[in-house]
């Protein structure tokens, strides 16, 4: 009986004394801030809170869950990127590449988005509250309205 509850103990205890972990890799991160370039990276969580992406290469990135409030994505190409469930409060999206990208449940809360290709982007659930939309289909017709007509 004691052998099996220490067998037990043995077994749960490193359990009870994990910390969570994150799930963006820090040396993604670290290269993103440094060059503006990470493209294919896992920067899934990650607080990017306030910064400075202007011009970024985020082609498939993997940005789910990211926390981007009040960041600058100014020219950012974030073509074919996982954005769901990535927090764009207050952020700055001008002429920034959204084409292909999962948009799903992204919270876009009192963002500018002025000028932004979402051509063939996935965008259920996205939150566009207060937003300041600009000649962008977000809201308006999604993939369709981004694309001149052809008649």
């Amino acid at each position: 009986m004691k052998l099996k509850l220490l067998a037990t103990l043995s077994l749960l205890t490193p359990l009870l004394f994990t910390s969570p972990v994150k799930a963006e890799n820090p040396l993604h991160v670290k290269q993103l801030l440094s060059t503006g370039e990470c493209v294919r990276c896992d920067l899934s969580g990650a607080n990017l809170h306030g910064a400075h992406l202007i011009g970024a290469d985020l082609r498939e990135a993997n940005l789910q869950g990211a926390n981007l409030t009040g960041a600058n994505l100014e020219g950012a190409d974030l073509t074919h990127a996982n954005l769901t469930g990535a927090n764009f409060t207050s952020a700055l999206v001008t002429n920034a590449n959204f084409q292909r990208a999962n948009l799903n449940r992204v919270n876009f809360t009192s963002a500018k988005i002025y000028d932004a290709n979402v051509y063939g982007a996935s965008m259920d659930g996205l939150n566009i509250s207060d937003a300041e939309i600009f000649n962008t289909g977000i809201g308006v017709g999604g993939e369709d309205a981004s694309m001149p007509a052809w008649d």
